[in-house]
């Protein structure tokens, strides 16, 4: 009895560290201006090789992983998205910006409203600032929003600047889903890199 007691309890300590590994091994950590090199030491999940030459690619072949920004002061954390929806762009091995679509699946409207208004949220503690408001407002759970991001030709963009080293680009479409056609689905993007367009509107 003691036998089967012992050897239950070992399979289920291998079976949470497996869990727990699996689970760990699914993040990827990455700063504007670090290297490859960098992000392949601080990541956890596992990392496809550089293309020669830099250019944009898809640095993770998991299917699913979860974007950690690692900037001390202006860092964040994204939900989980699928490899092909995170690519990283290099200029020789320094990274310099990246894009990714911060979601497994096109959403509902509710559930895709959570996710920006969580990211904007964390760029609001982490000190960053939407210096474009005037004409491109930060997302907000409003009827006003929730009407424009229905209408298939108007959907919306944000931008938020973290000092002048960072700006963030933030989109929301309404999009058509072919596994759920009669549903109302939106996918969202978020381009990261240095400062790109000015702050003046």
């Amino acid at each position: 009895m003691k036998r089967r007691y012992w050897f239950c309890l070992v399979l289920l300590t291998v079976w949470a560290a497996f869990v727990a590994r699996s689970w760990y091994e699914r993040e990827i950590a990455l700063t504007i201006g670090g290297t490859y090199e960098d992000m392949r030491k601080l990541s956890s999940a596992r990392l496809t090789s550089p293309y020669p030459g830099g250019g944009a690619w898809p640095a993770v072949p998991e299917s699913d992983v979860q974007l950690r920004f690692t900037d001390l002061q202006y860092g964040f954390i994204t939900p989980k998205t699928k490899s092909t929806n995170l690519l990283v762009g290099f200029k020789g091995n320094i990274i310099d910006g990246l894009t990714i679509s911060p979601q497994l699946e096109p959403l509902l409207l509710d559930d895709a409203l959570k996710v920006v208004l969580d990211l904007q949220d964390q760029w609001r503690r982490g000190g960053w600032m939407d210096k474009k408001q005037k004409n491109f407002p930060p997302f907000a759970d409003t009827p006003q929003w929730r009407a424009q991001l229905r209408d298939v030709n108007k959907g919306g963009t944000t931008y938020w600047y973290a000092g002048d080293k960072y700006q963030a680009t933030l989109t929301m479409n309404r999009f058509k889903d072919r596994k759920r056609p009669e549903e109302e689905r939106y996918k969202i993007i978020l381009s990261l890199s240095t400062p790109w367009t000015p702050v003046d509107e």
